[in-house]
Formats: C-alpha cells, structure tokens, sequence
C-alpha cells in the first residue's frame, strides 16, 4: 500500500487573483475554453511553473514534429506512467474530441495495453522506455523507435513532452487536482 501524497494549502488562482502573465495565461483560458482548468487555477501560484508549462506545451503541440494522434499517444503514456488521473482525463477528451485518436487506441492506452497500429505502438514504447529509464534508452530503443519512421528530433521531443507532463501530473499529485466538469466523462483511476 502506497503512503499518503501531501497536499499543498494554496487557493485556487483566478484571472481576478493574479497580474503579470499568469493573469495573461488564466484570462486567455477562460476566453477560449470558457473555463480556467483546475490545473491551471493552481500552477498560477507558481508564475513561472505556469508559463513554462504553457509555453513547453505549446511548442510541444507546434513545432515536435509528431501528429495530433501522436501527440496524445506520448501525453497518454507520460500522464498513465505518472499516475496522474487528471491529466489522463483531460486528454482523453482531447484525444477523443479533438485529436481525433480511434477508441481502440485511446482504451488502450487508458488500459496500459498494447496498440495494434504497429508505428504507434513504437512510439508508445518509446516513450514508455524513456520516461521508466530516466532517460537512459539502449540503443535498440532508439534504432526501434527510428526504424518505425520517427527521427533523432522526434526521440528529443519526447524529452520535451517528459518535463510538460512531469510539471503537470506532479502539480496534480501534490494539489490533488479534481477533474474538471469538461474531463468527467473521461474520468480514469490509477490502476495497480
């Protein structure tokens, strides 16, 4: 049985609470998505944990290299790995409504299962492999997540999508972040 995580005992942020660019960040969030996510309410205790998450997300989203699907599979297996049922069900929304991810491949990766898309399933393992070795791959790692079509760049993204998700899922670790009203259709539970 796992110990207890702690709970931080800061407020939930609001654009009207902050100035500066957590402001910008919570402001242009409830503009586009017609909510601050909870996730967000509590980074912006943090300014800077905030920006750099957005900003390593955004260039994660725009510049990796990797297709909306791909993105998820890589946010899917970081956020499960960690264990972080919030970020788990947000973009298992975001899989599923706006990246277009098949439900086979979502189910499994909510599941820990494997894909049948075998290029996917590369990259999942990839990722997996990253993230359990600290950053240590073999080097038949990396020729097998090459020799499925991605790249050496694409291998350093995946680093990128580590420190995102690793700002994000310990964020929700350590606020227990409750899922938004948007993500609770997706909820998801740690699985032993």
């Amino acid at each position: 049985m796992s110990s207890p995580i702690a709970r931080l005992n800061l407020p939930a942020q609001t654009p009207a609470s902050t100035s500066g660019k957590a402001h910008e960040i919570l402001e242009t969030s409830q503009r586009n998505l017609g909510f601050v996510p909870n996730m967000y309410a509590n980074m912006a205790n943090s300014p800077g944990l905030l920006q750099i998450y957005v900003q390593g997300y955004e260039l994660f989203r725009n510049e990796s290299g990797f297709s909306p699907v791909e993105q998820e599979v890589v946010f899917l297996v970081l956020s499960r790995f960690n264990g972080c049922t919030y970020c788990t069900a947000a973009h298992s929304m975001i899989g599923d409504k706006m990246s277009g991810v098949p439900a086979d491949v979502l189910a499994a990766l909510r599941d820990g299962k494997p894909l049948t898309d075998p290029k996917l399933q590369a990259l999942a393992t990839f990722t997996y492999t990253m993230v359990e070795s600290r950053g240590t791959p073999a080097p038949e790692d990396l020729d097998a997540f090459k020799a499925a079509g991605y790249t050496d760049r694409q291998a350093l993204e995946i680093v990128l999508a580590i420190a995102v998700k690793t700002l994000s899922n310990y964020t929700n670790h350590i606020f227990h972040t409750e899922t938004d009203t948007a993500f609770q259709s997706y909820a998801w539970k740690t699985q032993a």
